[in-house]
């Protein structure tokens, strides 16, 4: 049985699913989801489950499964560790598997037995075998509603390019705010100048969770759609749109990593920002080769 714990947004929901999938799929075990946090409060932006926009595998996991496997390490105390500590500690010989870090662990790869997954894993190196598998259970279940199908048209009829500003939490609250940062209209300014000089007539389509803010702050010197017909609740759909997109110029935001990510068209361009985190911390591993650090 593997387990993962679920928390945050659509994006660190999709990466925590997709990691653990992986794991599922080499050992042929089924997959099972910790959904607590959904109930849980705390200084952190409240979330809802959306996984369930996805074609995914896997159902909830009991609260005696999760309890029987999360009892075998000492959650609070390896968190206080410093990382050189926790970095001799071998995932292998453990059921509850805490992150160690940022940076991709190539032993989460080598896992076997019950395993309850607790961390972000953001790198597509933690599923990148099994690829295909995860582009198909991250299909959508249902078909987009009537405005969303004309734009899909409008999208798949140009050069199109999403651009996605994230603020929200980033700007409210001052711990996420120093943690993550936000990337500068500067490094808007300078991939849309470069992917302005690689395609022929683009047309941007801009997605934020502030759009109003967006729409005020951006004037690309291009045709441009900004994206307000969702709301803050249909994320998914917003993904949906992104995903459509022909290239991409992402946040420093897992959500428009995926939008990239699942993005089909073999010769897309991504613009990724070079700093990941406000804190200087490096995340060698969670941008993918072929997209274009800025």
């Amino acid at each position: 049985m593997v387990i993962v714990r679920l928390t945050g947004g659509i994006g660190n929901q999709m990466f925590q699913y997709a990691a653990a999938r992986r794991v599922s799929l080499v050992n042929k075990m089924p997959l099972f989801l910790d959904l607590g946090w959904f109930q849980e409060t705390g200084s952190w932006t409240p979330r809802k489950y959306e996984l369930d926009a996805f074609r995914i595998a896997g159902e909830s996991a009991s609260a005696g499964d999760i309890k029987d496997f999360k009892s075998r390490r000492q959650n609070a105390f390896f968190r206080r560790l410093p990382l050189f500590l926790k970095k001799r500690i071998f995932h292998t010989r453990q059921t509850h598997i805490i992150e160690k870090s940022y940076n991709f662990d190539p032993e989460i790869l080598n896992l076997q037995g019950n395993v309850y997954l607790d961390g972000y894993w953001q790198s597509e190196k933690y599923f990148s075998d099994v690829d295909s598998e995860i582009r198909r259970e991250f299909s959508f279940q249902t078909d987009p509603a009537e405005r969303n199908r004309k734009i899909l048209e409008r999208i798949a009829s140009c050069e199109s390019v999403s651009i996605h500003i994230r603020r929200g939490d980033y700007v409210t609250l001052p711990d996420a705010n120093a943690f993550h940062g936000l990337c500068t209209p500067a490094y808007y300014r300078f991939a849309v100048e470069r992917i302005s000089r690689k395609v022929i007539e683009p047309v941007f389509f801009v997605f934020s969770d502030d759009i109003a803010w967006a729409r005020g702050n951006f004037k690309l010197g291009f045709e441009t759609c900004f994206m307000d017909q969702n709301g803050p609740d249909r994320g998914d759909e917003d993904l949906r749109l992104m995903i459509a997109c022909r290239h991409h110029i992402i946040a420093n935001s897992s959500f428009s990593w995926w939008g990239a990510w699942l993005c089909s068209n073999p010769e897309k361009i991504v613009y990724a920002p070079r700093k990941w985190f406000n804190n200087g911390l490096d995340t060698p591993d969670n941008i993918p080769a072929s997209w274009i650090r800025i």
